[in-house]
């Protein structure tokens, strides 16, 4: 029940028995004295202001400690609360604090991959453009004959690499079928990929 609801009931109940105490007394009286006198009727009506008086002390004195009960009762529910969110506002600092270093843990560990990565693809650049330079070099009768046997892509790859009068003069000594089927594959890789 709401707080209000609980002290009306609470106020209601009280003035019942205030009521009750009231006619008791007044009865009591009444029957005592066998009948009514003036003396008689004021003395009632002083009993029954005294205690009618009497009641609403009562009644606000009971009133009063049922609201103190309720207003402590509350605030060790509050207070309950707010040790409880104090808790779980540490719990959740330690949390993101553990977060935060896993992310800055990662983030280094993904930053060294990616140097890595970079220095593989500059050591493999470095690589091939040595393979490049080593069949610009031969003569190229011998350069055609060694191309020939490698697989088309990679043949593409290192023709793309090289000087075009290297390739035309490697081109003239190969067959004329693959040099025409080396042709049309480098000019789809351009195609795809235009050099600047």
């Amino acid at each position: 029940m709401p707080l209000i609801k609980k002290l009306l009931y609470i106020e209601n109940v009280n003035k019942r028995v205030c009521r009750f105490k009231s006619f008791v007394v007044i009865r009591i009286y009444c029957n005592h004295h066998k009948g009514f006198t003036v003396f008689g009727l004021k003395s009632i009506f002083f009993i029954s202001f005294l205690v009618f008086t009497i009641s609403l002390f009562y009644i606000e004195t009971y009133a009063f400690d049922e609201i103190l009960k309720l207003i402590e009762k509350k605030q060790v529910e509050l207070k309950d609360k707010e040790l409880f969110l104090k808790q779980e506002e540490k719990r959740l600092e330690t949390l993101k604090k553990d977060v935060d270093e896993r992310i800055e843990k990662y983030s280094r560990i993904l930053l060294q991959i990616e140097n890595l990565l970079k220095k593989i693809e500059e050591i493999k650049e470095q690589n091939f453009e040595h393979i490049v330079k080593t069949y610009e070099a031969m003569p190229p009768e011998e350069a055609a004959q060694r191309l020939s046997s490698l697989e088309e892509e990679l043949i593409v790859r290192i023709l793309l690499r090289m000087k075009p009068k290297k390739v035309a003069a490697i081109m003239a000594f190969m067959d004329v079928k693959k040099a025409a089927t080396l042709t049309q594959a480098m000019d789809n890789v351009v195609k795809k990929f235009p050099i600047k």
